[in-house]
């Protein structure tokens, strides 16, 4: 199991699924030529999309990020749109450390795209139950409010399976949430209640910039998805924070990456040390 340490903060990444996705609606106007010199693609022009939860151990807290693809939940004909070629093993992983879901204590989601959000809850004799019963579920309001009522548009990501189940544990914030060396941060961009999530402790830092940095090869500024429901606000939340993890030498970390789970950029954007993600 992948991890890092943040002070006294332990990051553990779980096995949460993987999905392959269109190249170019990943990278957006960017030319194939360009983004795929960075990023491996397959010859249907797919790229590789883990979705692996990072369980964050902090103040005697077990907190998770994203919840994964979930398990059971797909259709068949889904599994083959979304190129998903491995369902979420979460508790599995949580097995491995000691813990099982009911001990995880807070779930921190980034924002609730299918692709984050199934992992939420699961089907049992044919309803939807929260996977994480004991656990306070955060995001930010905005992004709460379109979940449940979501646009023409943003209604093929937002899933009444995602979230019927998990009401009552949700706990949505304006535009911060902090828990001990966690802030959780509202910015838009993908989703309008896109937020990203610091962690602070013993003069380190990570930054979880969630889908406004899927992977390390979207850190040119520019670089956004096709699917950003609003780009320039990504690419003006880009253009604030990642300068400004730079200058505190922070680890950023990834949902996404195929490659990385996390990696620290020099000034002249090299990747200066990097945690790669295993099979």
């Amino acid at each position: 199991m992948d991890t890092l340490k943040i002070g006294d903060v332990s990051l553990y990444w779980l096995t949460g699924g993987i999905t392959n996705l269109d190249g170019g609606a990943m990278f957006g106007v960017v030319p194939k030529p360009l983004w795929s010199k960075k990023y491996p693609v397959n010859e249907k022009n797919q790229i590789e999309l883990p979705t692996d939860p990072i369980l964050v151990q902090a103040d005697g807290k077990n907190i998770l990020i994203e919840t994964g693809i979930g398990k059971g939940k797909l259709t068949e004909k889904q599994i083959r749109n979304y190129g998903v070629t491995r369902e979420s093993e979460v508790d599995s992983s949580l097995e491995s450390l000691g813990l099982d879901p009911s001990k995880i204590d807070y779930v921190l989601m980034t924002h609730l795209h299918f692709d984050h959000a199934c992992g939420l809850t699961k089907p049992v004799n044919g309803e939807y139950v929260s996977v994480f019963p004991n656990a306070k579920i955060i995001t930010s309001q905005i992004e709460w409010d379109e979940m449940r009522n979501p646009n023409i548009r943003s209604k093929s990501t937002y899933w009444k399976e995602n979230w019927e189940a998990i009401e009552m544990q949700v706990e949505p914030f304006e535009e911060t949430w902090s828990l001990g060396p966690i802030r959780m941060i509202h910015t838009g961009g993908h989703s309008n209640g896109h937020s990203i999530i610091i962690i602070e402790d013993g003069g380190e830092m990570a930054i979880h910039m969630a889908d406004i940095l899927a992977t390390h090869a979207h850190q040119n500024v520019l670089w956004v998805m096709a699917y950003d429901d609003y780009p320039m606000d990504s690419i003006s939340a880009k253009g604030k924070w990642q300068p400004f993890a730079m200058e505190k030498n922070a680890w950023f970390t990834f949902y996404h990456d195929c490659l990385y789970r996390a990696v620290k950029w020099g000034p002249d954007g090299q990747i200066v040390e990097s945690i790669k993600r295993t099979k």
